[in-house]
């Protein structure tokens, strides 16, 4: 029976266990989005992880959610993801970076006075949107998202673009692969959503427009990248940041098999309203196992025990471990020994120094 502890061929990577560090935002970087030496240490201290994503980082300067997040597209930044990938392949780690264009979730606050770029012109509902940044007291919090405007055809393809440019940085960075954030509501989930898409352009419309974005953005990273270095995240079901889909089993199962054509290497299949106690897991991976060959990783809600379960029934062949992996930096052998484990502290998460990001305890053997 297959274990969290077993090593798993993952694309074009030979992993030595099935527990991922999953994506979360630590808001700690440099100016303009320059990894620092404390990003360098908190990815080398998780790397006994089979795999770990790494935060979400930014492809573009429209893409601004949250504030101090890093960046794949400027000289300086590629320069700070290096030192970062020595750190992580020096503790023998496998990293992949999380592409991410936040689209409409932003602020002018964010983006230097500009105004946020969506698909459509939707803004009825911006208090459902979590964009944050840093108070003049130096506290790290949410703050109001901005009304987005309508992209020009242009700016689309020139969005699509910077996917492309992103993932050639990461391989310049000597980053192991990448993984396109395509779910939490961010621009690809937006653009295969009815209610934040309302073009009637060649991205309007029927599902096979609804995916084309994604699509367009998969083939320019294949471009730069192999597929078995490539990974999507998807959400079918998160009410995070209000892209909802009135039919969810129909595009994710579209979405799976486009996937699959690709042979991209992996799913990262995210269960974002587990947290809120109404998890979802048992239907994403029913949507997505029969299109999809590839491995896909379980998110959200998720524990060691029930993980494991998830392993077992070969619904899933990853699981990956957000908070978990904030307060327990040697997650791999706690798990192995069945505990005890760190309490993270949320007030700590986003924003700030050392505290809660580079000083939780290790075990002691």
């Amino acid at each position: 029976m297959t274990s969290l502890f077993d090593p798993i061929r993952l694309g074009a990577l030979d992993l030595p266990n099935r527990v991922a560090a999953a994506p979360v935002t630590r808001s700690r970087s440099g100016h303009d989005g320059v990894p620092t030496a404390d990003n360098a240490a908190y990815y080398a201290q998780r790397a006994s992880a089979g795999l770990i994503v790494s935060e979400a980082v930014n492809v573009s300067p429209n893409s601004a959610a949250f504030e101090l997040a890093p960046g794949l597209y400027l000289p300086e930044q590629v320069a700070g993801w290096k030192r970062v990938m020595e750190a992580v392949h020096a503790a023998g780690g496998t990293l992949f970076a999380q592409l991410w264009h936040s689209g409409r979730v932003s602020s002018y606050a964010l983006l230097d006075g500009r105004t946020p770029l969506a698909p459509s012109e939707v803004n009825e509902d911006l208090h459902l949107l979590q964009a944050y940044g840093t108070l003049a007291n130096g506290q790290y919090t949410r703050i109001a998202a901005s009304p987005a405007r309508a992209m020009t055809s242009a700016e689309v393809y020139a969005a699509i673009d910077e996917f492309r440019v992103a993932a050639r940085n990461a391989a310049r960075a000597g980053i192991d692969g990448v993984e396109i954030h395509a779910a939490n509501g961010y621009l690809p989930q937006q653009f295969l959503s009815p209610h934040t898409k309302r073009r009637d352009d060649e991205f309007g419309g029927s599902l096979e427009n609804r995916v084309r974005f994604l699509d367009l953005v998969l083939q320019a990273v294949l471009e730069e990248l192999p597929p078995g270095r490539v990974g999507v995240r998807l959400s079918p079901f998160a009410g995070y940041n209000n892209a909802p889909d009135p039919d969810v089993e129909a595009t994710y199962a579209r979405v799976a098999r486009l996937l699959d054509a690709a042979g991209v290497a992996y799913i990262h299949a995210a269960d974002t309203n587990a947290w809120a106690g109404q998890p979802d897991m048992a239907v994403i991976l029913r949507i997505l196992r029969p299109g999809f060959g590839g491995a896909i990783i379980a998110n959200g809600g998720l524990d060691a025990a029930s993980g494991a379960q998830l392993l077992a029934s070969n619904m899933a062949d990853m699981v990956s471990f957000g908070r978990p992996f904030i307060a327990n930096p040697d997650l791999v052998e706690r798990m192995r020994r069945g505990g005890p484990y760190n309490t993270p502290d949320p007030f700590t998460f986003y924003g700030g120094g050392a505290r809660g990001h580079l000083d939780y305890p290790a075990l002691v053997n």
